[in-house]
């Protein structure tokens, strides 16, 4: 019923992202992972297949980390693959409708840096409109996205304490998504 879609790059240098999906994995083996960094590392994304996937589920979950404001280039190369005329969207494109979509991000700085005339200028949620047009645009149901921040050591955090509260925003996210199917 669930799909989860891995747009991290490099996992294995992750501590946050890492310890999520293997917390979800851990509570709930039902969820399809789809770790598109190990799935294609030479970013030759077949569509098809992943279009597949999709139609699979009712929900859809993106986790990854904020790079430089969006998402990593796999992720969004995965869009500009997968999320074809004709299936995503167009005459006859509404193979999308009604599923739901939840965007969950990791971030590194605290989340008191993001608002205007702070550190990062902006709210934090105002990175996410073209996630969210998407989601119209393909006649998705656009959830509010739910963020992890504080996942960087630049900001004092320890590796323990993020893989631990990785650990928690993955039990938040399955509780989220409990209420959704």
């Amino acid at each position: 019923m669930t799909l989860l879609i891995l747009g991290h790059p490099q996992l294995h240098k992750s501590v946050a992202n890492k310890a999520i999906v293997e917390e979800i994995q851990k509570n709930n083996p039902e969820i399809e992972i789809r770790n598109l960094a190990e799935l294609y590392p030479d970013f030759n994304i077949n569509a098809k297949e992943e279009q597949k996937a999709l139609l699979r589920h009712e929900v859809v979950i993106l986790q990854y980390p904020l790079y430089w404001y969006n998402m990593p280039a796999i992720l969004k190369h995965w869009f500009d693959v997968v999320f074809e005329h004709q299936f995503a969207y167009g005459s006859k494109g509404d193979k999308l409708k009604g599923k739901k979509l939840l965007t969950s991000v990791t971030v590194g700085s605290v989340e008191e840096e993001y608002k205007p005339f702070g550190k990062h200028n902006f709210r934090i949620s105002e990175f996410f409109k073209n996630v969210e047009q998407t989601a119209y645009f393909a006649q998705m149901t656009f959830l509010d996205p739910v963020f992890f921040h504080g996942t960087s050591s630049v900001d004092g955090f320890t590796e323990d304490e993020i893989r631990e509260r990785g650990r928690l925003h993955a039990n938040r996210l399955l509780g989220y998504i409990e209420k959704l199917v």
